[in-house]
């Protein structure tokens, strides 16, 4: 199991039955393959679409349904496919229960960074500064560091996203959440210690004894 794989699964154990959720581009659409059994929960992607699910068998492809990232999706029966101002009106409106997005940077007071970057022609920050706004519940997926360097640290150096608070952090390495006191380590992954965590970690982390080995099949 990989590092996406393994975020991918725990993130869908956040997710509850009979609700809204968004999933941003990139490695939160993953988290459509494992949504847990007994579980119905409506995707939305801010290009208009709310009931998709997993990208369809090769050869299956349907070029008319894309998410945000231009990635193939399934629809399901019921699924609706609506403009960008009905989307966003949903996202800004408060209606999303949750927003899955992936990250660049997470400093020590939770905000997230993860629409510049660095190096790249970004032609914007798409939906995120929205999506962090509007959901209910914040759930940053992403990898603990990018090829060596520190990517949950003290004080963000990109821009922020938003000044709100993420709820949640779900890496490879921990589940991670924000608090008023600091970030407090929840879950460490299988066969990882807390020291590798805090070595690979750029910010304080709050623990109390020994996390719990994080729930991922």
């Amino acid at each position: 199991m990989d590092a996406k794989e393994i975020i991918a699964r725990r993130v869908a154990l956040e997710l509850r039955d009979r609700t809204l959720v968004n999933l941003g581009i990139g490695l939160p659409t993953l988290v459509a393959k494992y949504v847990p059994a007994g579980i119905s929960v409506a995707f939305q992607s801010e290009n208009g679409i709310i009931g998709f699910c997993a990208p369809p068998p090769e050869g299956m492809e349907d070029p008319h349904l894309t998410d945000a990232g231009g990635g193939f999706i399934s629809a399901l029966p019921g699924a609706a496919s609506f403009d960008s101002v009905t989307s966003f009106a949903l996202i800004r409106g408060g209606h999303l229960d949750m927003t899955v997005l992936g990250g660049l940077q997470v400093d020590a007071s939770g905000r997230l960074a993860n629409w510049m970057v660095p190096g790249k022609i970004v032609p914007g920050m798409g939906g995120a500064m929205d999506l962090v706004a509007g959901a209910k519940r914040v759930v940053v997926a992403m990898q603990h560091t990018d090829k060596g360097r520190l990517k949950i640290i003290e004080k963000l150096s990109l821009p922020p996203t938003s000044a709100r608070r993420v709820s949640l952090i779900v890496t490879e390495l921990a589940v991670i959440e924000p608090t008023g006191e600091g970030l407090k380590l929840l879950e460490r992954a299988p066969g990882v210690s807390v020291d590798e965590i805090v070595a690979s970690t750029g910010a304080k982390l709050l623990a109390e004894g020994e996390p719990p080995v994080m729930p991922i099949s």
